[in-house]
């Protein structure tokens, strides 16, 4: 049985989704209690991609976030550090040009996209900031990052509630739903140790990002952040 240390060392993060690939996309889809897929609808509306551009879906895992993209007719990279869940994706979806990468050395050339995105991914890469940047010189002057992650509910009678689901209710759920339950409960514990709204947006910055904001979705539980790189 996997589960990933909080200093997310990138073998043990990887093995972690192997592990949990075949069943990945059904128990997201319990646990967040169906809310993933509207999170994911609000994606790809901030990418909102268009015919002919170029599109990086870092943490792709199996591709499923990668659809929109394509349905829009953008030429979408998915990409993923799990093997496992590459190849998940390839049974599933042939046609995806399913890249596997690492988010703090891309295997990409400067400027090459027009827009990059992550989703629930960027709190499981060993070094933000170096994603952050790698994000930035992969993208054409212009173009846009999205970023989608847990983050903190704003109102604090439900940040406490919150909490006490992730911490209590979330782990015997995942033993039901999940093949590793263990690593439900190292997501779990990567939530809670997440920066707040305000702390990413302000290394967003640092990265080079122009134009950060972010939106709160299901009050906060999930924040959208967005930024531009500068002509």
């Amino acid at each position: 049985m996997t589960r990933a240390t909080l200093d997310k060392q990138p073998h043990e993060v990887a093995s972690m989704f192997d592990d949990v690939a075949a069943n990945y996309d059904l128990t997201n889809d319990v646990l967040s209690l169906g809310q993933d897929r509207r999170w994911r609808k609000e994606v790809a509306k901030a990418v909102d991609a268009r015919h002919g551009q170029k599109v990086l879906d870092l943490a792709a895992g199996t591709g499923t976030s990668s659809l929109p993209f394509a349905r829009a007719g953008a030429y979408v990279v998915p990409c993923d550090f799990s093997l496992g869940m590459l190849r998940e994706g390839k049974k599933r979806h042939p046609w995806l040009p399913l890249t596997a990468g690492d988010a703090t050395k891309l295997p990409f050339r400067d400027g090459v996209f027009d827009a990059v995105t992550i989703s629930f991914g960027l709190r499981n890469v060993q070094d933000t900031d170096a994603a952050l940047s790698e994000l930035y010189r992969v993208t054409k002057p212009g173009g846009r990052v999205v970023i989608c992650e847990f983050s903190h509910p704003t109102w604090a009678p439900f940040r406490t509630v919150y909490e006490e689901y992730l911490m209590r209710a979330l782990p015997p759920v995942a033993r039901a739903v999940s093949s590793n339950p263990d690593a439900y409960v190292y997501l779990a514990e990567s939530i809670q140790s997440w920066p707040d709204q305000p702390t990413l947006a302000r290394r967003l910055q640092a990265a080079g990002w122009s134009k950060v904001a972010w939106r709160n979705l299901t009050g906060g539980i999930v924040a959208l952040h967005r930024g531009t790189k500068a002509r």
